[in-house]
């Protein structure tokens, strides 16, 4: 079994996969009679067809080390992932290799942070580690299949260093 050591989540580490949303840096602009930071714009939202939609997972919390065993792709649009909770989750990511998952990485995003994967990146399933597991979701809601997966013939053991 070969194991994948989690990283702190970074913009640039995860650039590849998808966008970090979160509140680095200063504000775009100061609203609400000074009172409020938007932070502008954050994720690039990207659907072939269909329309936007948010929806809400409850997801059992994951315990480490986690056996990776599939990982899944959405090919018709982008899947941001927002925590309702003050509690980072593991994000699990593959580069695409000819049409396959290459060498996962994995990422543990701190609280505050939340993500959204390209159109057609290989991940993991939501994975949080803690109760509630919680989150807000905005992905494509449309006809079609939108879900590829890929079971790997030797799962990966995911730990933290």
């Amino acid at each position: 079994m070969q194991t994948i050591i989690i990283q702190p989540m970074t913009a640039a580490a995860f650039a590849p996969f998808g966008d970090l949303i979160d509140c680095s840096g200063a504000a775009d602009k100061i609203i609400n009679q000074g009172l409020c930071g938007r932070f502008h714009d954050r994720a690039q939202m990207d659907f072939a067809d269909g329309r936007a939609g948010i929806s809400l997972f409850r997801a059992e919390p994951r315990h480490l080390p986690l056996s990776l065993e599939m990982v899944e792709r959405h090919p018709e649009g982008s899947q941001a992932f927002i925590p309702m909770s003050e509690h980072g989750f593991l994000v699990i990511v593959a580069p695409d290799d000819a049409g396959k998952p290459g060498q996962p990485l994995a990422f543990e995003t701190a609280p505050g942070q939340a993500i959204n994967f390209h159109r057609g990146t290989w991940h993991g399933v939501l994975t949080p580690l803690h109760a509630p597991g919680l989150f807000a979701v905005v992905d494509r809601i449309g006809d079609g299949a939108n879900l590829e997966e890929h079971w790997f013939e030797t799962a990966f053991q995911v730990v933290r260093p």
